[in-house]
């Protein structure tokens, strides 16, 4: 059994290792490239959403360099992310691929069924085998938030652009490598040390907005065409409204753990959003309220053309916004987005908040989306 999945920020590195751990044979397919989305787009309904055209890419690259087994998520509610994998296996069965895919959908009632699969994949190890598997990959999904985190609000205020990226990309590596909790533990400390001596420019003051929306488009660097990089060359300090480890509690983890701040967060969309929509839509809306209680300058609210339920979140932004006196930029991407269209946009958005901060604090200037 040769295994693959698809691509989402930095989620193929626990993924990778639990695997790997329990002795599956994987492969990881290339980063998500031009390539990836051009074979996505090929094969895809045109009206499709993004996510599935570049998994679906991901999935076509992975069983060209072999994999014979894909590992795929499934979904509740009124979202389409539950119909990919149904969609994606019948266009790969059409392009005379041969292959297994195996769908683990949210625990919801769902968790032996999880369990079965994660027995028939990892060859019927022991739970024992297959709990130790799960922390170690578990410890390094928190770990690559804390990174995540620690890197978006170091990048502003860099005095060598670049340097916290060339840090970066060093210490993804490391904690891809690393095959037990006590060399991660070491990794962790060499990656916080090369990290604090990173020289800061003292003076700067930073703007911070966060980053809400559609999932897929927050984790996945290529598909928002690496907007955490390009604030924070603008000198801004970003936050994510979700982060990998919280995926996965939230997918693979049962219901009754998840923590009672979540239920908190849903709280705050209440007055706007009463129900659940699919996706991420309503704590999208909460989370806009959550980053004007906290202080934040801006929140940028991502998702992919056709996304219903962050198109039911975006009708709400503009009284969001206004109720809560945060400026809120909309950003709908496609397979048309262009880095340089949308870094246009950002420099827009950061110069109107800047101004903003500056001058009376006039929310007329703002843009509204």
């Amino acid at each position: 059994m040769k295994v693959t999945f698809p691509h989402m920020g930095n989620l193929y590195i626990p993924l990778k290792t639990f695997f790997e751990t329990l002795e599956v044979e994987v492969i990881v397919p290339p980063p998500c490239s031009k390539k990836t989305l051009e074979l996505g787009c090929k094969y895809s309904p045109e009206f499709a959403c993004l996510p599935l055209k570049i998994t679906l890419g991901n999935f076509i690259e992975a069983l060209n360099m072999g994999a014979d087994t894909i590992i795929m998520a499934g979904g509740i509610g009124p979202c389409r992310f539950g119909y990919y994998a149904e969609v994606q296996r019948e266009i790969l069965k059409d392009l005379g691929y041969k292959f297994n895919m195996i769908v683990l959908e949210p625990p919801k009632g769902h968790l032996l069924d999880i369990m079965k699969k994660v027995f028939h994949i990892t060859n019927k190890k022991n739970i024992k085998e297959i709990y130790s598997a799960a922390k170690l990959a578990w410890e390094k999904a928190l770990l690559l938030d804390r990174l995540d985190k620690m890197v978006n609000s170091i990048r502003p205020v860099e005095l060598m652009k670049g340097e916290t990226d060339r840090v970066y990309k060093q210490a993804k590596q490391q904690i891809s490598m690393a095959k037990t909790e006590q060399e991660l533990t070491s990794v962790q400390q060499q990656i916080f040390k090369r990290m604090s001596k990173i020289k800061k420019a003292k003076d700067k003051v930073p703007i911070k907005i966060g980053l809400v929306g559609e999932i897929y488009t927050i984790l996945e660097p290529f598909v928002n065409l690496n907007i955490e990089r390009q604030l924070g060359e603008l000198g801004v300090i970003v936050e994510r409204g979700i982060y990998i480890s919280e995926w996965i509690r939230d997918n693979l983890f049962p219901s009754f753990l998840n923590p009672k701040e979540h239920i908190e967060l849903l709280n705050l969309a209440e007055p706007y959003i009463r129900c659940f929509v699919g996706g991420h839509g309503r704590e999208s809306i909460a989370q806009i309220v959550k980053y004007s209680k906290e202080g934040f300058d801006g929140v940028i609210h991502l998702l992919p053309l056709t996304c219903m339920p962050e198109i039911v979140a975006k009708s709400a932004v503009p009284l969001v916004s206004k109720d809560h006196n945060i400026p809120v930029m909309t950003l709908v991407l496609d397979e048309h987005s262009a880095e340089t269209g949308v870094r246009t946009r950002l420099e827009a958005f950061v110069d109107l908040i800047r101004h903003r901060k500056e001058e009376t604090g006039n929310y007329a200037l703002l843009p509204r989306n």
